[in-house]
């Protein structure tokens, strides 16, 4: 399954952070932004949310990223960035972004 290899892959922080840099736009410098505030490294960040969510994932959380994944040009990249997005808005009062939402809603 997908979450394997974004697992596998960005545990590394420095994986992460080239990651992030691929997603690239709004996301990574917001991103980016959330994680100069926190005095910690954004790929060291990205690879601590991967890894908590490797530890708390259910099983409908992992066919969501499988979701958000599939048919993507870039499967790896969309499924980490629906884990990074998520791990945004544990910490954050503000509603997750409209294609989260429908990503959540496309699975049950």
């Amino acid at each position: 399954m997908i979450y394997r290899e974004i697992v596998h892959t960005c545990s590394n922080s420095n994986v992460a952070s080239a990651a992030v840099d691929s997603i690239g736009g709004d996301f990574a410098r917001h991103f980016s932004a959330v994680a100069s505030q926190r005095a910690v490294p954004r790929g060291v960040w990205a690879a601590q949310l991967v890894r908590q969510f490797a530890d708390r994932a259910d099983e409908v959380e992992l066919q969501r990223v499988a979701a958000v994944a599939h048919g993507s040009d870039h499967p790896v990249l969309s499924g980490l960035r629906y884990i990074l997005e998520a791990g945004l808005h544990d910490k954050a009062d503000e509603a997750p972004p409209a294609w989260m939402i429908a990503a959540c809603h496309g699975v049950a």
